[in-house]
């Protein structure tokens, strides 16, 4: 199956599952499912790429694994908050400015089933790559490890904070949001880099490369840091301009001292 036909059956089945996932929030009104099915998407098209792929074998089965598991820790994640949480703030004053109209939340689910197709171009180059690199597939491994971990360790520190009602209108800055606002985010960002590793040799290799490229310009530009800092601005006020004003915003570093 060529790349173009294994990324038009990935539309079709995103497209499917994100039709039942904005039925489920039209039950429920609780949009947050839409970062369920996304991640779930992205994983689920690592596996779909590399089983229907023309790649080496030993290339597809890394990029089944590394692709699957990702998918499945996140969309895991993600779903105990959504399980287990209100509506997320963000689709919440989403849902205030569309006034619940329901078309612009189907067509808002339509376009993240696109972006799973988006985020699935590097696991189509790695799928068509004839070649098996030992050292490309350790050093694919070894970010994989330290994005997925370092992720988990966030997401674990960040969920442990927010449990405690003596937080409730403060920033966490334990562990790894210590040194970056959205460690998270950051980890997520440095995962990406393994499919290029992966897809070192491919004849089409090069959009191995949007993995990182998009993913830090949705981070940091469109739907990551600008939504969760507005959000957070909105409930904490000045205890989070504090830590904007300390902290580093995604690549991990040193608190700033603020002058007396």
């Amino acid at each position: 199956m060529t790349p173009w036909w294994q990324l038009l059956l990935v539309w079709l089945l995103a497209a499917l599952m994100m039709t039942l996932g904005w039925q489920w929030q039209r039950r429920r009104s609780n949009a947050g499912i839409v970062d369920v099915l996304w991640a779930a998407g992205v994983g689920g098209s690592a596996v779909l790429l590399a089983i229907t792929g023309s790649g080496a074998p030993w290339t597809r089965a890394v990029l089944a694994s590394l692709g699957g598991a990702w998918g499945l820790r996140l969309s895991a994640h993600l779903w105990r908050r959504v399980r287990g949480e209100a509506e997320d703030g963000r689709y919440r004053n989403l849902r205030a400015h569309w006034q619940g109209v329901q078309w612009k939340f189907f067509a808002f689910f339509q376009f993240q089933a696109f972006l799973i197709v988006l985020f699935a171009l590097p696991f189509a180059a790695v799928a068509r790559n004839p070649q098996v690199s030992t050292p490309w597939l350790a050093a694919a491994v070894a970010l994989w490890l330290l994005g997925v971990l370092g992720e988990s360790i966030a997401d674990a520190q960040l969920a442990r904070f927010r449990a405690d009602p003596a937080h409730r209108g403060t920033t966490c800055r334990d562990g790894l949001w210590r040194y970056s606002r959205h460690p998270n985010y950051f980890f997520e960002w440095l995962h990406w880099f393994a499919y290029v590793c992966l897809a070192v040799g491919s004849p089409i290799g090069w959009l191995a490369w949007s993995g990182p490229v998009v993913m830090y310009v949705f981070l940091r530009w469109i739907s990551g840091v600008p939504y969760t800092e507005a959000q957070a601005l909105r409930t904490r006020g000045e205890d989070y301009r504090d830590y904007q004003r300390t902290t580093p915003m995604l690549i991990p570093w040193f608190p700033r001292r603020t002058p007396r």
